[in-house]
């Protein structure tokens, strides 16, 4: 009795220090990344003309450009979350459930590709939307923003409207749906 009790004190504290150690990783991981995102671009009160959207999706994560591994949880970026996307003309309005909305402007906006998968979220193929862009003109390797929408249709609509602008295109057709 006395054995089993000790042995499930110890189980306690190591899985005790498993989460404090989780825990500061967190904390450390979220003050190196503050460098990079101070904070979060404002949203604009005219977001200008709708392009497409909103799609329903889960916003995975953001990571450095280039290493999706590198996961940046300054102002709440590192938490996944049910999300909607709109693109307008102004940038890229994601509205994101129980984490802050992150907007990025068209002028931050460096690039969309589709991926396999980052920090967070494998889904392979090219099932994941991925923005680059860029919080702070001074950081040249700038930020990826992976998106998961939810239908295969709305990740065709999503990218070649962020496709357009990135390139500065006008829009091939305002999509309301």
């Amino acid at each position: 009795m006395i054995r089993q009790l000790a042995s499930t004190v110890v189980l306690l504290l190591v899985v005790l220090a498993v989460f404090w150690a989780m825990r500061a990783g967190w904390r450390a991981r979220t003050q190196k990344s503050t460098a990079l995102v101070p904070r979060l671009p404002v949203r604009p009160v005219e977001l200008g003309a709708l392009r497409a959207g909103p799609v329903e999706a889960v916003y995975v994560s953001t990571t450095r450009a280039g290493d999706w591994l590198d996961r940046v949880t300054a102002e709440g970026l590192g938490v996944r979350s049910p999300a909607q996307v709109s693109v307008h003309d102004a940038g890229v309005l994601i509205t994101r459930q129980g984490a802050p909305d992150l907007f990025v402007p068209a002028a931050a906006l460096r690039g969309a590709a589709a991926a396999p998968g980052m920090a967070g979220k494998v889904v392979g193929g090219d099932g994941l939307v991925v923005l680059t862009w860029q919080a702070d003109p001074q950081d040249p390797r700038g930020l990826d923003t992976g998106l998961r929408p939810r239908r295969a249709a709305d990740r065709t609509r999503l990218f070649d409207a962020l496709t357009t602008l990135t390139t500065g295109q006008a829009p091939a057709q305002e999509e309301n749906s």
